[in-house]
């Protein structure tokens, strides 16, 4: 039990995966704020007799509407092997990397979302996420292969060959995604299904310890796709929300040996004329998918579409 107060990780059995009670409380109290600050811009307390009857918005015939919310929550990175390479010197594959997410560090985990209901059981949403993944430099690590045309060790820490090696501005995703809705549990609980693809986006943050050149940059690194499953909880004119989702993104990270201090849009614009102009990164490519569990909350405005008029 101290060591649950403390916030350390535990197993859940069912599941296979750790879980941090700190990070676990942050979540609820984040999104209840949320959702607690929603709810009083939705409108006028109801009275008594009206609080003994079920939400007119959650019993009225469904048609569409669309809805525009976001959202906090907790990750968790599964390890994965991270290849570098940088032609004829550079093969270098660091086996297993355990990744932190640090969900409620700034800069903090969230999403923001629109999605739009079909008079029907269906829909389609935009979703943009911001995670984090941090490669933990205290790990002791196998390792393969050579670099700058020597071999490496079979183990080392991370943090004695890397100096920076995360992508923690962030870790991001964005995504288009179907949706269904399965009927209702009750008046005002509904469960859902998703699942989209998109492509990840994030900042790269890469060089190694005994270098002074690193790439430091936002990037296109390649596609990603998602899983969810939730519960909307409908109450007047706001969706509380909770859910899990599974994220899965195949990186190839262009290792420009650029130090950005620039905004997004121009460091997009600088890996396209790279791309333009032909060649290899100066630096070499890192590559690694990165498969993570997430559950969230949050809540959305609703905006019913205006009845036809007879």
């Amino acid at each position: 039990m101290q060591n649950l107060l403390l916030g350390r990780r535990r197993w859940l059995p069912a599941v296979g995966l750790p879980v941090g009670t700190d990070a676990a409380i942050a979540a609820v109290a984040s999104a209840t704020l949320a959702c607690w600050a929603l709810v009083m811009m939705a409108g006028p307390a109801e009275t008594s007799s009206q609080r003994d009857q079920p939400p007119r918005a959650a019993v009225a015939a469904d048609g569409p509407e669309t809805l525009v919310g976001g959202y906090v929550g907790a990750p968790y990175t599964h390890p994965s092997d991270v290849r570098i390479t940088k032609q004829g010197v550079t093969d270098l594959t660091v086996q297993g990397v355990n990744w932190d997410a640090r969900p409620f560090k700034s800069p903090i985990y969230y999403g923001i979302r629109s999605w739009r209901w079909s008079a029907g059981a269906t829909g389609g949403m935009i979703d943009f996420l911001h995670s984090k993944t941090i490669a933990r430099k205290d790990q002791q690590a196998r390792m393969s292969g050579t670099r700058n045309g020597a071999p490496v060790p079979a183990s080392a820490r991370i943090g004695d060959t890397f100096k920076h090696l995360e992508f923690s501005h962030g870790h991001n995703l964005l995504m288009l995604n179907g949706l269904l809705r399965l009927g209702r549990m009750t008046p005002w609980l509904r469960p859902y299904l998703g699942a989209g693809g998109g492509v990840a986006l994030p900042h790269t943050e890469v060089g190694f310890l005994d270098e002074t050149v690193r790439t430091y940059e936002y990037q296109y690194a390649g596609p990603a796709g998602q899983l969810m499953a939730g519960f909307e909880i409908r109450l007047p004119r706001v969706t509380v929300f909770i859910e899990y989702k599974f994220t899965l993104a195949f990186y190839d990270v262009p290792l420009s040996g650029r130090d950005s201090r620039g905004l997004a849009t121009t460091d997009y614009y600088n890996q396209l004329t790279s791309w333009l102009s032909g060649g290899e990164p100066k630096e070499g490519r890192l590559r690694t998918t990165l498969a993570s569990h997430q559950i969230v909350g949050g809540a959305a405005l609703r905006f019913a579409a205006e009845p036809a008029v007879q």
